[in-house]
This record gives structure tokens, C-alpha cells and sequence, in this order.
């Protein structure tokens, strides 16, 4: 598998999905494309490498101009950054995520400027979002329905990784598209990392998201990061423990260190993922998740 390549996912028709090379990084970063009545995408990714969505479309025969609806699963800028350069090249889409998040689409302003204190250099693997018309942007909220014409997306609100995140789930082909509510599935190990970036990750409503993937069981959970995985209830319960034991490991080496720029040093030092990511990409993603565990931490403390 490379960068560019697209994959439909496994027993459905029309869904597909491109690899979009996520921070220079095969299997990391997906967007989806549904093919029907009404086409559709699904995530939009940061928008420095939306090319390569453009060219799927171009092997599917679907016109720009065919793009009825862009959904976002949550306003972070490796799920949201391309959002307006697609609704800019595809004019007659609507673009829908959670109420909370809707305003950041209008005006990207405040997004871009947490996300530059948050990523660093990885900056560069970004492009600068376009402000979407309000007029084009549908606000969601939980229990909300889209209606694609031949297939319709149930809305979940799934708040743990963020507070504006949702999850689709379309129950013909019983997908469940998750965002970051289910982690980050690494196909290289098979199994789900930890989420937890500043400013708003919060344990407890992460493992309540969880349980209500549990309680849906799809057949094939869609993970942004990355591809289609069959359900499997060991695998989502695996996820719940790995949560649990990340925010107790991060608290311990706090309770030790006593420092925080210490803490972040030293679970960028030991990531298990330098393997899979190379070491900029794996220390950039240790860095977010502690600090993300820390604020949490912290807001337990007030």
C-alpha cells in the first residue's frame, strides 16, 4: 500500500476509501468516498494533500460537481483542514459536523492558531484552511439524520476526544464511521493507540463513546486514521484498557517528575512507534497526547 492508493471498503459497493499520506505517513490518515444516489465525502483530512482525493474521484468518474454532501466528524485540522478547499472545488455540497464545532468552518481563524501552538513545525504538513460560507455549512447535533438518497447517516455524539466530535453510522452496510472516538488503528500492529490531545480529552467520556460502540456492534468500524476494520468486541475492549492504562501511566510519571516538559521528554523518548511512524511523526504524537492527558489532569485538580 501506498500514498494515493484508494481501497473500497471490504462488502460494500460504493464505499471507498484514500490513503492521503497524513504528515508524509502511509496508512495514517483516510477519507472517505461514498458513491451513490447522492456521493458523499467523509473526512477531509488536513488539506496539504487533497490531490489525492481529487484523482480518486477522477478513477470513479465522479464529478466535482456531483459532491452533494462533505461530512466532518469532528473541527481538528487533520479531519477538517481540507473542508473548505473541498466545498471550494465541489459547489454543490453541503458541509455538516456538530453545532459546536460549525462556527470554526465559517471562521478558521482561532483553529489554526491553537493547532500551530499544538503541532510545531509539523505545521508544514497543513495547508491553511479556507473559511467555508455559512450558508453551506449544516450544524449537527445528536439523533441527527443525513440523508444521502439511497443510504442515511445516523449522527452520534461522541464528545470524549472533543467536545464537537460525532460518529456516522450507516446502518445498511452497518458502518460506523469513527473519527477518533474508537483511537487510532495502526494496521501495521494491529491493534488501537491512544487519542488525547489538548485541550478538552476527557477519560471518562472517551470510555462512555466507547460503550456506545459497543452498543451499536457495527459490522466494519471506518477509522480515520486508518481504513476499515471488522468489528471485534476483544479489540474495542483492548482500547478501553488502553485509555485507562495510558492516563495512569501519564499521572505516575507526573507524580514522579514533577514536571511536566520532563513528563512530555520522556514518553517521546520511549514511543513504541518509531518504527511505524519515524521518529518525528511518533514524537510529535506523544507530545499531543500527554499534554492532552495533563490538561485533563489538571482539570481533575481544580
Amino acid at each position: 500500500m501506498a500514498i494515493g492508493d484508494r481501497f473500497r471498503v471490504a462488502g460494500t459497493d460504493g464505499v471507498h476509501y484514500i490513503d492521503i499520506g497524513m504528515h508524509g505517513i502511509s496508512n495514517h490518515g483516510a477519507v472517505y468516498v461514498v458513491d451513490g444516489d447522492e456521493p458523499a465525502l467523509i473526512e477531509t483530512g488536513t488539506g496539504w494533500n487533497r490531490e489525492h482525493v481529487f484523482d480518486a474521484l477522477d478513477e470513479l468518474e465522479i464529478d466535482r460537481e456531483a459532491i452533494e454532501h462533505i461530512l466532518i466528524t469532528h473541527v481538528h485540522l487533520d479531519h477538517a483542514g481540507g473542508a473548505g478547499h473541498f466545498a471550494e472545488q465541489c459547489p454543490n455540497a453541503t458541509v455538516y459536523t456538530h453545532e459546536i464545532g460549525a462556527p470554526h468552518l465559517v471562521d478558521p481563524d482561532r483553529l489554526v492558531a491553537g493547532t500551530k501552538d499544538a503541532v510545531g513545525d509539523n505545521w508544514e504538513f497543513y495547508d491553511d484552511p479556507l473559511p467555508i460560507p455559512e450558508a453551506r455549512v449544516e450544524a449537527l447535533v445528536d439523533g441527527d439524520e443525513v440523508d444521502l438518497g439511497d443510504r442515511t447517516l445516523s449522527v452520534i455524539h461522541a464528545p470524549g476526544h472533543a467536545p464537537h466530535q460525532v460518529m456516522f453510522h450507516e446502518p445498511d452496510d452497518d458502518l460506523l464511521y469513527t473519527g477518533d472516538a474508537a483511537g487510532v488503528y495502526v494496521p501495521e500492529r494491529e491493534e488501537i493507540n491512544e487519542t488525547s490531545p489538548p485541550p478538552q480529552f476527557d477519560l471518562e467520556s472517551c470510555l462512555d463513546d466507547i460503550r456506545t460502540i459497543e452498543e451499536i456492534a457495527p459490522d466494519t468500524l471506518c477509522f480515520t486514521h486508518f481504513g476499515d476494520v471488522p468489528y471485534d468486541p476483544d479489540l474495542v475492549e483492548a482500547y478501553k484498557r488502553t485509555l485507562v492504562e495510558w492516563v495512569e501511566a501519564v499521572r505516575q510519571k507526573r507524580d514522579e517528575l514533577g514536571d511536566d516538559e520532563a513528563v512530555i521528554e520522556h514518553f517521546q523518548e520511549h514511543s513504541e512507534m518509531v518504527e511505524v511512524w519515524g521518529e518525528r511523526k511518533a514524537r510529535a504524537e506523544a507530545s499531543l497526547n500527554v499534554r492532552g492527558v495533563l490538561a485533563s489532569l489538571d482539570r481533575e485538580s481544580e
